[in-house]
């Protein structure tokens, strides 16, 4: 039998600026209506499966805020303002805003949601405020249901009443319709903590914590341990050395979790899976008996390889798939070590499969796995630890993740050779003991994310000034402002503002995170009647993508349409878009998978022209599942779709949201090195001189992996 312990691992950072109240992003609320309590409520239709839910503190308190009415955001303040009433900035902000949402499996299944993003894309060129005029009373209304609607969880797509009867109308809503809406949202927001209490009363699911406001406890400890893994390094020009933090930390969240669930917890996901030496001691006179954390970091702890060979299972499997014991310190803490595969395979994988095929491929891999542990060690039970995010997935997947994890589920509950566990369950008997454990992350096995960069430096250089304050002030301050100034401390010791520092990670709220982190430091100062230092109000974000350049046509072009770079000329008027340059909010969704690298646009006299050339070569790139997108904003809704084998055809959406093809006669492509794509000018049916706009998408089994440019189409003017 082997045994599988999956971990989801629920998180968001502590979103709330303290002085004003005010969340300044949705996130918590939106995926509480959405994955929080539709994760585990699922777990009912299955009774036999176990498994793990770590539930981030900082997420707790902030769901228990929304559902007793006493948190707000700004999106839930104008999604719930009557429309006719909003302010020219609230429409910007709307438009702007409320349309944060997986296009492919979260808008476009919407045809009016897909209408009014259409609407605004085809203002792209255009300020928010430009683009917010051309939206009308019924727009923004409609915007500001789909909004939330588009969120709310899959079951009551299917069994509730007043979500079937919005979905049914699908347009010109009333504000009646709103407040239905928002007692559904109440309703699932005040349901979220009480369900995960009920299954870990019921035995069939454990909660476990993490450091309350998700920090890294080894950077906490010692800062300097970044220089393990990175000896040259750059450092912030002040160290930050305060276990006593981690500590803190660490107790915090024990006391919330016993509060909220009437028990102490057993486990800890440390944040970002990251260990260290330091941190084990700790966690240990916690009273936690277990935690977890990647692959990587066992291989360099034993220093040796995890490899695995061509058909993706491990070559050493007895390694990996055996709890352990970490005595660093001399306080033993059992730590089981993720398959990072597998778990990979859920987080970026099976989005683009069917349900059946995603959890048939992964009940196999399972079984193999487990009958070669037992083929190595004379028979004995494999345990695999199966450990991811359990919110950020589904919005790739189709139906929201639901039907993919009934099938994975299912198949649990009744294979003869699979037994699903707690991590308790799991850990409680250790097979080998670590002395140390090699300090990193389930990121690279390191910190590089949240230390690497000129950014994270200055903004832990500002840590630790404040935290010198803090102590210096500490003796002397009034009890009520030391306690303000050591929450803000704490908080700003969250994980979550480094992630976005640096050009390894973006998004559209990077400053947000940003200007949050700074907040919370000068609040500190606040606190404490102490001079703000003056870089606190000034933006850490210095590494930041460069901004957008798409370089225009400068001649006609002539190319050969083979897919092959045929000439140094045949290119040489084009204009030109890298990607590398251009940057954007979308990560690679496959990681290790090819991606666009470069786009080049022209015309002759009756074409439109395009090359796209990818990490590797377009005629392997365009695999059976590939599909390359150019969506066109002008004219709306059309697109040219290009597949496997320079398969190619050119589309206009029908007024009830089908494709239709439309023969184009020239219409061509060749995908070899490069892809090449010819387009006759008369098939747009635009007047000469007319303007075309296009985005570039790659899609994936049906999700869009990426597309270019982020934020705003090429533009360009027909020849006359």
């Amino acid at each position: 039998m082997t045994r599988v312990a999956i971990l989801w691992h629920m998180h968001q950072p502590f979103y709330q600026d303290l002085l004003t109240g005010e969340h300044v992003l949705p996130w918590v609320r939106l995926h509480a209506i959405k994955d929080y309590w539709g994760m585990v409520a699922l777990l009912r239709e299955f009774p036999q499966v176990r498994v793990t839910f770590n539930l981030v503190p900082s997420l707790l308190v902030q769901l228990e805020a929304f559902a007793q009415e006493e948190a707000r955001d700004r999106h839930l303040e104008l999604g719930l303002k009557p429309a006719s009433q909003l302010t020219a900035d609230e429409r910007a902000f709307c438009v702007q805003h409320f349309f944060h949402a997986q296009r492919t499996r979260m808008i476009d299944p919407h045809p009016r949601y897909r209408e009014l993003i259409e609407k605004r894309d085809a203002g792209a060129h255009a300020g928010a405020r430009t683009q917010a005029d051309q939206f009308t009373i019924d727009d923004l209304r409609d915007l500001q249901v789909w909004h939330k609607l588009a969120w709310i969880d899959a079951w009551y797509y299917d069994h509730d009443d007043r979500i079937q009867r919005l979905l049914g109308t699908g347009r010109n809503f009333t504000e009646d319709d709103k407040t239905v809406l928002r007692q559904v949202e109440l309703e699932l927001l005040r349901r979220v903590i009480p369900e995960y209490a009920d299954a870990s009363r019921r035995g069939q699911v454990e909660l476990s914590t993490s450091p309350f406001y998700h920090p890294i406890l080894p950077l906490l400890c010692d800062s300097d341990i970044y220089l393990r893994t990175h000896p040259h390094s750059r450092m912030p020009r002040e160290a930050f050395r305060h276990p006593e933090d981690a500590a803190e930390q660490l107790e915090r969240a024990v006391a919330l979790h016993e509060r909220l669930f009437g028990s102490r917890p057993l486990g800890l996901w440390p944040s970002e899976g990251s260990v260290s030496d330091a941190m084990v001691p700790l966690v240990a006179r916690t009273g936690l008996r277990w935690m977890a954390t990647d692959e990587e970091i066992l291989a360099r702890t034993q220093r040796a390889p995890l490899t695995r060979g061509g058909d993706g299972h491990l070559e050493e499997p007895e390694r990996l798939y055996t709890p352990y014991a970490v005595t660093a310190g001399g306080h033993p803490v059992a730590c089981g070590f993720r398959d990072h595969a597998l778990s990979d395979l859920i987080g970026f994988t099976y989005a683009g499969w069917s349900a059946d095929g995603a959890a048939d491929d992964f009940i196999a891999r399972l079984v193999t796995a487990g009958r070669r542990y037992g083929s190595r060690t004379g028979g004995e039970e494999a345990t695999i630890f199966v450990i991811l995010d359990g919110e950020n997935a589904w919005e790739h997947y189709d139906g929201q993740g639901r039907p993919f994890l009934r099938a994975l589920y299912g198949r649990l509950a009744s294979h003869p050779e699979l037994l699903t566990v707690t991590m308790s369950e799991a850990c409680a008997a250790p097979m080998a003991t670590l002395p140390s454990i090699f300090p990193g992350s389930w990121i690279n096995g390191d910190f590089y994310i949240w230390m690497g960069h000129a950014d994270d430096h200055r903004a832990w250089g500002q840590l630790a000034e404040a935290r010198r304050t803090l102590n210096q002030a500490a003796p002397t301050a009034a009890p009520a402002a030391l306690e303000r100034a050591r929450e803000e401390m704490l908080i700003a010791e969250g994980s979550d503002w480094f992630w976005w520092y640096g050009d390894d990670h973006s998004s559209d709220h990077d400053r947000e995170f940003d200007d949050l982190f700074r907040r919370h430091v000068r609040n500190v100062y606040r606190a404490l009647d102490r001079p703000i230092p003056e870089d606190l109000f000034v933006t850490n974000i210095t590494t930041q993508t460069a901004a957008l350049v798409i370089e225009p046509p400068t001649g006609l072009v002539d190319p050969s349409l083979d897919g092959e770079v045929t000439s140094y000329f045949e290119w040489m008027g084009a204009g030109c878009l890298d990607t590398a340059i251009a940057g954007g909010a979308m990560q690679q969704i496959d990681a290790g998978r090819g991606r666009i690298a470069l786009i080049e646009f022209g015309f002759d006299r009756e074409h439109l022209w395009l090359r796209i050339d990818a990490d590797g070569p377009m005629r392997t790139f365009l695999a059976p599942e590939v599909r390359i997108r150019l969506r066109f904003v002008n004219p709306a809704g059309v697109q040219i779709v290009v597949g496997a084998g320079g398969l190619i055809r050119l589309e206009r959406r029908e007024t009830g949201g089908n494709w239709d093809t439309l023969p184009c006669e020239g219409l061509a492509a060749a995908a070899g090195q490069i892809l090449e794509v010819r387009v006759p000018i008369r098939c747009f049916e635009l007047p000469t001189g007319g303007r075309i706009a296009f985005l570039v998408a790659v899609e994936k089994g049906g999700v869009e992996t990426e597309h270019h440019p982020p934020h705003t189409p090429i533009e360009l003017e027909l020849p006359r």
